[in-house]
């Protein structure tokens, strides 16, 4: 696989690694997550090479390089750790699969208590379901096992024990998907994420989105949030200069023939790419990324 149609770079040139994890075991809606990975990057062949938000060309200044997919569950943290991006000179960007893949990411890639920024339309802090203890419903109880802090972002599902949960414990923050209609509340988001301190991982449900913007997730809610604030986190997050992006994932995608969800989950594959290498100041470096190895029109 490849990114635009880009080289491949190599582990050691490369400044975005991209890896797929097509796992898909425990999805209790729609199948198809499984397809995500593939999906998202055979339509970014569609995208411009420009970002048009921070007006650069990322991929003119950076190399990317797209890993082997890995499907099996027990086998994700012992690839991260091969993959040498422990200095974070490099930024791991995973493509699900369900949300069962982000402890297992986050167990490689943080060694200290940090900051999971958790976009999700479901609170997925079940301790096990339908008989599975690592489920798609349970990555943020087991975030929090490793002990974290978390901000939930965009929930409109959740069991009631969760509900007293997030009440009861001081390392979640919450800001519902109701309450996010709000402008009052959605600045106060942003200005939480400004405050941000130490290592932060960043986790997306597609299905945070709006249904009618990103119609195929594994299990979809009515509401959601759009494109816009979308950014605004991006944004947000990747300008603030007191935190360390350490990961981030994009899960729950399922491909569909309109291909609107696949181009969303590529647009915003991009944006991550874009405001992370302008945060890093690969805009003011050389031009020696891995566009500059191709000839295109």
């Amino acid at each position: 696989m490849q990114y635009q149609s880009l080289p491949n770079a190599t582990l050691q040139e490369a400044d975005i690694i991209i890896l797929p994890i097509p796992y898909e075991k425990t999805v209790s809606g729609k199948l198809g997550t499984a397809g995500g990975p593939k999906a998202i990057l055979e339509i970014g062949d569609d995208l411009e090479f420009y970002e048009e938000d921070a007006k650069w060309s990322p991929t003119k200044y950076m190399k990317i390089r797209v890993e082997n997919p890995v499907s099996e569950y027990n086998a994700i943290t012992n690839v991260i750790d091969t993959l040498d991006i422990t200095d974070y000179k490099k930024l791991l960007i995973s493509l699900g699969g369900e949300h069962s893949i982000t402890p297992q990411i986050t167990a490689s890639v943080l060694d200290k208590r940090a900051t999971i920024l958790f976009l999700d339309a479901h609170a997925d802090m079940r301790e096990s379901y339908q008989g599975f203890s690592y489920s798609h419903a349970t990555p943020t109880h087991h975030l929090l096992e490793q002990g974290h802090k978390i901000i939930l972002v965009g929930v409109r599902s959740l069991f009631e024990s969760e509900a007293r949960r997030i009440e009861e414990d001081q390392n979640i923050t919450f800001f519902s998907d109701r309450i996010l209609q709000r402008p009052q509340a959605q600045a106060e988001l942003l200005q939480q994420i400004k405050e941000l301190e130490g290592d932060v991982y960043l986790s997306i449900d597609m299905d945070v989105f709006n249904p009618a913007s990103v119609p195929s997730v594994g299990t979809p809610q009515p509401g959601g949030i759009d494109w816009f604030l979308a950014l605004d986190i991006l944004e947000t997050l990747f300008r603030n200069k007191n935190i360390e992006i350490k990961g981030t994932d994009i899960v729950e995608l399922i491909p569909e023939s309109s291909h609107v969800s696949q181009i969303f989950a590529a647009k915003l594959l991009q944006k991550i790419i874009s405001f992370w290498g302008k945060s890093k100041g690969f805009d003011k470096g050389k031009m020696n990324g891995s566009q500059m190895q191709v000839e295109y029109q």
